[in-house]
């Protein structure tokens, strides 16, 4: 019998493994900052962890990290490291033990949750002094021209988003947190070197995309992929997102 939760916005099971191949990395930068500001670096507690971007970032650093996903599938396709443990729970059910963790995080994930319960199961699993940071990236940068593609396409799927995606079209600001936000938190980016393929790959993993494929009866990645192998060009090319971030401490 399947321990996958019953009830979650499951966007992203039905594409796991090209969830896990084509979505961006964060920095390490990133990481090594996260690690600096809890009270210890015995344990991270990773929630919506997908395919485990962030949980390896942040073995990096910590004795132990715990990655929890709704999905089991996500789970199933995440990267595998000894200092990680993966479970599929929600994540305002992850069965920590009370003020046992030193650092939580959300990464591209905290947009999708129930925010009350899991702020709940925040404040009940962090030690004292220790801190939450959610995260996402917001839209692509390339050169003017492919930025102008990627516009169209996403103006194309716009319609398809679920409601919860404004949470990055706001860059978080008005995503319920519950602690003060850190005033010294270091603006980062992710930087990938990809081909338009690459790039074609990643939007194909986007909801509104999938919705749009069905909705539509078209797909509209192929409308626009001659656009954008024009406007991109033979060769790999720098790809820069930036993070938004909300990072706040338990007292």
């Amino acid at each position: 019998m399947s321990t996958e939760p019953e009830t979650f916005p499951d966007h992203f099971s039905d594409v796991a493994s090209a969830y896990a191949a084509h979505r961006p990395h964060y920095p390490a930068e990133l990481f090594a900052w996260l690690a600096s500001i809890p009270p210890g670096r015995a344990l991270a507690l990773d929630t919506g962890t997908g395919s485990g971007q962030a949980a390896l970032g942040l073995a990096a650093h910590f004795d132990r990290v715990v990655a929890t996903d709704a999905s089991a599938e996500q789970v199933a396709h995440a990267v595998r490291h000894p200092r990680i443990t993966y479970k599929v729970a929600l994540a305002h059910a992850t069965g920590m033990e009370p003020g046992s963790v030193d650092l939580v995080t959300a990464a591209t994930a905290a947009h999708w949750f129930d925010h009350a319960a899991f702020h709940a199961e925040v404040s009940r699993v962090l030690r004292p002094r220790g801190v939450l940071a959610v995260w996402s990236y917001g839209y692509a940068h390339i050169s003017p021209d492919v930025d102008r593609v990627l516009q169209a396409i996403f103006e194309h799927v716009a319609p398809f988003w679920p409601i919860e995606r404004s949470h990055i079209d706001s860059g978080y600001r008005d995503l319920p947190f519950p602690f003060a936000d850190l005033d010294d938190a270091p603006k980062f980016l992710c930087r990938m070197n990809w081909t338009a393929d690459q790039m074609l790959a990643y939007l194909g993993t986007w909801s509104a995309v999938r919705q749009a494929r069905k909705a539509l009866d078209s797909d509209p990645l192929v409308e626009h992929a001659s656009a954008l192998q024009a406007a991109w060009g033979d060769s790999p090319r720098e790809v820069v997102w930036p993070l938004m971030m909300r990072v706040g401490r338990m007292e």
